[in-house]
């Protein structure tokens, strides 16, 4: 007979927690090493606290594999836009929009059009993760040609791809929180815009603010001439090239998922390789694999367009599976749901219930490492206690998105903030003081918590 399992307490739940925040320190912080093996301990930490409370390996072994399995689409939509931005490269189509982009854009205007075109390609998609990986990667290059700090760059472009993918009903984390709390999807967005609205008009107006800095002469004439003479030198630039990133946002919103659309944008990338570059059928699966490689007597645009491939994807994704290891067995040990109720035991207002849903949130993002679990473990822990205070489920579901779908991208060692970071190139941590959506918008909802702005009764 199995012997019986006994209920995991949060001083032994906090034992994961504490040794992977002290490992993460000293491995990120003194050695300057990545979070993986450090994720792989803290998983090993937690298993051995589970056989300690008598679950089986088996058991453990299956909380390991659910956690990696909820993040696989995921995982397999990063591989997919690493072999997209190889042939996009390869086939001219970023070198394109980089290259009118330097023609059309001044920096004046640039952070502000840059927010206003990722919010609006992430609506049509559904997917921050696609707008990165597309026009996110072209708009990082035209920004490094007028002179504008990569960082400030990503930032605006996580704050419209994450608008677009919080307010899209295309979106995957936006069915997933109003199904979690117990609302549909249209009643959900609704009650999204009073918070996200606020938070995008003060995201016009710093990003415009910051523009003057750049405005007026500013531009270093030079390096785009440089940058554009070279890219019209090795590609041929043509208009019809900009079909390729409307034809991916024409196949999503047709309702066509996005990792058969993003495998079109693929082989569009490859097509057009071959037909107008003049390109090799193996050098486009060359690009593909292991990136598109651009030999110039110009080493910044050198940098510039060497870019993509299934290869440059693989330390995401190898990234992505340690944290859902760690965050699988925290969760089916119920190790997080632990430390969850705890959080709930002094909580009296719904200031403060809406402020508990929003840091256990960010919580669940740093540990458990993906917003999914982010979404669904606290919109489970918190669902009865709206319920009790009368609140509508539309709270608990804009609350979710308010706090743990924005903060992920912001988290190094999260999928999100893995991805943004290794797509555009930059750290997460040196774009985070830019996304100002990011950072706004659980400010906003807690605000709105405290004051009651908003706050929906169940019998309405």
């Amino acid at each position: 007979m199995a012997e019986k399992k006994r209920e995991i307490g949060l001083k032994m739940a906090l034992i994961p927690v504490i040794f992977l925040v002290g490992i993460l320190f000293l491995a990120i912080g003194i050695f300057k090493q990545s979070p993986h093996i450090p994720l792989i301990c803290a998983a090993a930490v937690a298993a051995i606290i589970a056989a300690f409370y008598k679950f089986s390996w088996k058991e453990t072994l299956d909380g390991v594999l659910h956690g990696i399995n909820i993040a696989m689409g995921a995982i397999l939509i990063l591989i997919v836009i690493g072999t997209l931005i190889g042939t996009w490269m390869q086939g001219g189509i970023v070198p394109a929009m980089i290259y009118y982009g330097l023609k059309i854009l001044s920096p004046g205007i640039f952070l502000l059009a840059t927010l206003l075109i990722c919010s609006i390609v992430s609506l049509g998609t559904g997917s921050s993760w696609s707008t990165a990986g597309t026009v996110g990667v072209a708009l990082i290059a035209v920004g490094q040609g007028l002179g504008i700090p990569a960082p400030m760059v990503a930032g605006a472009i996580v704050s419209g791809a994450y608008f677009g993918d919080k307010m899209s009903p295309l979106s995957d984390t936006t069915n997933l929180a109003p199904a979690v709390a117990g609302t549909d999807v249209f009643t959900h967005i609704r009650h999204m815009i009073y918070t996200t609205g606020p938070s995008y008009a003060v995201c016009l107006i710093i990003y415009g603010l910051i523009g003057f800095k750049y405005a007026g002469g500013s531009m270093d004439t030079q390096k785009i001439d440089l940058i554009t003479s070279t890219i019209q030198e090795n590609f041929l630039i043509h208009p019809l090239l900009l079909l390729a990133p409307a034809l991916i946002i024409v196949m999503v919103v047709k309702k066509i998922p996005p990792l058969p659309a993003l495998l079109g944008g693929t082989a569009i990338g490859g097509i057009l390789a071959v037909t107008v570059q003049a390109k090799s059928v193996a050098e486009v699966f060359a690009a593909a694999h292991k990136g598109f490689v651009f030999d110039s007597s110009v080493p910044m645009v050198n940098e510039l367009l060497s870019k993509g491939g299934l290869m440059s994807m693989m330390e995401t994704v190898a990234l992505i599976i340690c944290a859902l290891s760690f965050g699988g067995i925290m969760e089916k040990t119920g190790m997080l749901a632990t430390i969850a109720r705890a959080l709930l035991k002094r909580v009296r207002r719904t200031g403060s219930l809406i402020a508990t849903t929003v840091f256990s949130c960010i919580g669940m993002n740093v540990l458990a490492s993906d917003q999914y679990m982010a979404i669904v473990i606290p919109g489970r822990m918190y669902k009865n206690a709206y319920e009790q205070k009368g609140l509508h489920p539309k709270n608990l579901s804009r609350c979710l998105e308010d706090s743990a779908t924005l903060t992920s991208a912001l988290i190094p060692w999260n999928t999100c903030g893995a991805f943004m970071g290794a797509t555009l190139g930059v750290h997460p941590l040196l774009y985070l003081p830019y996304a100002f959506l990011n950072l706004l918008n659980p400010m906003i909802s807690i605000f709105y918590g405290y004051t009651g702005i908003t706050i929906a009764k169940a019998d309405e």
